[in-house]
């Protein structure tokens, strides 16, 4: 995933960008940026590290502006570089832009070559400079561009575009036609923000207007915002991942608080998992402790912090390669022993991708004298990888694509080992969104193989390892 900000027609753009930013720092770790519209021209700040590392220090007195967009990001298939961090900005004949790219392109190989061998060079390895590229040899005007551009495209991709042309300084904001990944957007005094989630317009007191439909395109100017819908019509794909793991708990993802629907997938396991004996529910912190809490609620077995998460050390999913995730799991979780010890656990988390880290966690339980470790997971088996934005690997390293769920509760050391039934997901994830008149249906493909589009037939992670075409995706 990555993050993505848009603020216009606010004269603290800038610093309540980096503020937006921040709220979403759990969506990207690699690198963040900047780019403020000031006057006809566009400053684009933009380095490797953190938020606070890369904006923390700067001087916003000389990126006055009232239009800015900003970006967190990991990367997908690869490309860790400073090249590909975001927003990535160009000047064209209609004048400057500036995008910011939440998605991963599953076509962008093919468009990219088609624009090589037609002339034009690239930077960086990420879909999002293909998507600069169309844009720079569509006709008409910039709004005309953008459309004609992502008609292209397939895939997943909510975007935010800063825009300076004929002396007017405007926003616009796009999500793709299956509507794979959040993008809302909010009142802010006079102006507009939009973001990946709802907790960066809680962070900066704008006040939430609605998400963007799938296949909506927004101009946003002076304060007033126009709609409209250049792409044909496709199935309602949000992504699932979003609930179960990557949202923050605070945001409304899709129609439902990702809280609550956490905790609905607890309950839901809890009902499958009936009669376990234990004596302690014990989340995996953070994503796996409102689905704990739910799955006590409903099953009476006291919820108890049996692992302390060193909150200075980042998601060890994130992580950009596999020996430092590993080290991560040690210093980011320590065990209680007074919970733990001659204790019966239900291990509570929201994912299993390789296997690996899981493995170190109940190896930490052990050294603890746990009992017995019963391991709920509150999603389904992930057996397909995803070409839409999850930095899921390729099939042959999906512990559930290759082994059977005896075998991996071997491979764990655990007693027991039970997903979340994909009906159930679900179920759970709708009843948060009850509000909602009309919830979207979830693109399930890391769990099912249903992918709702033509999928790349260059195996995912082995794209971008060695030679171009490399694409990183604009989650990268």
């Amino acid at each position: 995933m990555c993050g993505i900000v848009g603020i216009t027609d606010h004269r603290e753009a800038a610093r309540l960008t980096h503020l937006a930013l921040f709220s979403q720092q759990h969506r990207g770790q690699e690198s963040a940026g900047i780019a403020v519209a000031q006057g006809a021209v566009l400053r684009v700040h933009r380095a490797m590290g953190l938020v606070q590392d890369v904006l923390g220090g700067l001087d916003f007195t000389a990126f006055k502006g009232k239009a800015a967009v900003g970006h967190v990001r990991y990367s997908t298939a690869g490309g860790s570089l400073l090249e590909n961090a975001q927003p990535l900005s160009m000047q064209g004949v209609r004048g400057a832009v500036a995008v910011a790219h939440n998605g991963n392109l599953v076509n962008a190989v093919e468009l990219r070559q088609a624009l090589e061998r037609d002339g034009a060079i690239f930077q960086g390895t990420t879909d999002t400079e293909v998507i600069l590229h169309l844009v720079a040899r569509a006709p008409g005007t910039y709004e005309e561009a953008v459309a004609t551009a992502l008609q292209q495209c397939r895939g997943s991709f909510s975007l935010v575009f800063l825009v300076i042309s004929e002396g007017r300084t405007r926003m616009i904001a796009v999500r793709d036609p299956w509507g794979f990944r959040p993008l809302v957007v909010g009142k802010l005094g006079r102006g507009m923000a939009f973001a990946s989630e709802t907790c960066a317009l809680d962070m900066i007191g704008a006040r939430f207007i609605r998400e963007l439909e799938p296949g909506e395109m927004v101009v946003a100017e002076s304060g007033r915002m126009s709609s409209s819908r250049p792409f044909r019509a496709e199935r309602s794909a949000a992504c699932v991942f979003e609930q179960v793991y990557f949202a923050r708990p605070d945001s409304v993802v899709f129609g439902a608080t990702v809280q609550a629907a956490r905790t609905e997938m607890g309950r839901q396991l809890a009902q499958q998992m009936a009669g376990v004996k234990a004596d302690a529910v014990v989340p995996v912190p953070d994503s796996g402790v409102h689905a704990a809490l739910g799955f006590a609620a409903a099953s009476g077995i006291p919820f108890q912090m049996g692992l302390i998460r060193n909150h200075y050390v980042g998601r060890t999913f994130i992580q950009p390669s596999q020996v430092m995730r590993e080290l991560s799991v040690r210093m980011k979780l320590h065990p209680v022993r007074e919970v733990l010890e001659n204790r019966r656990v239900v291990l509570v988390d929201d994912s299993i991708v390789r296997g690996t880290t899981s493995r170190k966690i109940v190896r930490l339980l052990r050294r603890c004298r746990v009992k017995e470790v019963h391991l709920a997971i509150s999603s389904p088996p992930i057996i397909g990888p995803c070409y839409y934005g999850i930095d899921t690997p390729a099939e042959d390293q999906l512990i559930a694509a290759n082994k059977t769920n005896a075998e991996i509760a071997k491979f764990l050391g655990v007693e027991s080992l039970t997903y979340l039934e994909q009906d159930r997901l679900l179920g759970a994830v709708r009843t948060a969104a009850r509000r909602r008149p009309a919830p979207p249906d979830y693109c399930t493909a890391c769990f099912s193989r249903d992918y709702p589009t033509d999928v790349p037939t260059v195996p995912l992670g082995r794209v971008g390892r060695t030679s171009l075409p490399v694409l990183a995706g604009g989650t990268a």
